[in-house]
């Protein structure tokens, strides 16, 4: 066995990486979105970062896997009472991260040397690592102009209709020496690009100038999961955005969105009509359960990921 690499965001990719986690350990490499990062009340907040080392941990809330277990909001609302901000309740706990990562980007620290001692300290064998140290925003284009995602996602509710995505500073940023020596690995088994927002999560790790290219150099199978079944997203606006971007909201669109950039994709049971839908397009699919609802889900999901992953590698290699 090698070593893995993730691509990964929301809960989702938090529960499929902990999956993962459980079979690799340190063996595990996660490259986490940051496009959605913001900073508030002064403070950095990295939701994505945070919700994989939450759900890595232990220490996430099983009915809230963004936040701590045992959340409580006297803070915030304490602040309300002072006049602050009525539309954003974030929990005492989830406060713990983003003011330590403020205090230590501020003595210079990188983003990535920050989230490896979280990682220390929370006894994470894995690497949860940043797409890259340079800021990096994910903007939502709208009828009525361009707004952040954070302003898209919490003040505005979704609602809008989507026109596009501007991955602001991705042109300029650069990938971090642990990200090129995770997919530069000569023991590299598997890429594995978790189920997760294609535009608002996803997109903007692909953005990064030379990660595709990385994902492809060692020539190990690059594996991606569906976030959609049975044409819904189980969590967050995937299937409201596919469908405002005059996209079907369906596996195979997904799957489209990565094309000639993965070699296997994993459908839902679900959506096992549509699987030759998607070999049509050259791309390999295995039929799966999707839906983690449990820890063994987790598991098996990522077991039956890897197993992919390996049948698509022996057949190269035969070809070869």
């Amino acid at each position: 066995m090698g070593t893995v690499v993730a691509l990964a965001g929301q809960i989702g990719g938090a529960k499929l990486v902990d999956g993962l986690y459980r079979l690799r350990g340190k063996d595990l490499a996660a490259i986490i979105n940051t496009g959605d990062d913001y900073d508030h009340l002064t403070l950095r907040f990295s939701p994505d970062i945070d919700t994989v080392l939450y759900v890595l941990s232990g220490m996430a809330s099983p009915g809230a896997p963004w936040e701590p277990a045992a959340e409580s909001h006297s803070l915030f609302a304490t602040l309300k009472q002072f006049g602050g901000p009525q539309e954003l309740t974030l929990g005492d706990k989830s406060l713990a991260a983003p003011l330590l990562r403020t205090a230590w980007l501020a003595e210079d620290r990188r983003l990535t040397a920050i989230t490896l001692d979280f990682c220390k300290q929370l006894g994470i064998s894995a690497r949860v690592l940043p797409m890259s140290d340079d800021p990096i925003r994910t903007y939502v284009r709208t009828d009525e102009g361009e707004v952040s995602f954070q302003e898209y996602f919490t003040t505005l509710g979704c609602e809008p209709e989507v026109r596009g995505f501007n991955y602001a500073g991705a042109d300029s940023a650069t990938l971090t020496p642990e990200v090129t020596d995770a997919l530069d690995s000569e023991d590299l088994e598997a890429v594995v690009i978790c189920p997760a927002n294609p535009y608002h999560t996803i997109g903007p790790i692909l953005e990064v100038p030379g990660m595709r290219e990385l994902m492809r150099k060692r020539q190990a199978p690059v594996i991606a999961v569906t976030p959609i079944v049975g044409g819904r997203a189980l969590k967050g606006s995937a299937a409201k955005i596919m469908g405002e971007l005059r996209h079907e909201a369906s596996a195979r669109r997904v799957a489209l969105e990565y094309l000639r950039l993965i070699d296997g994709f994993v459908i839902d049971a679900e959506d096992a009509a549509g699987a030759e839908d998607v070999r049509a397009s050259g791309i390999e699919v295995l039929v799966a359960n999707t839906v983690m609802r449990t820890v063994e889900d987790r598991t098996a999901l990522a077991r039956a990921v890897l197993a992919f992953a390996q049948t698509i590698r022996d057949r190269k290699l035969q070809e070869a």
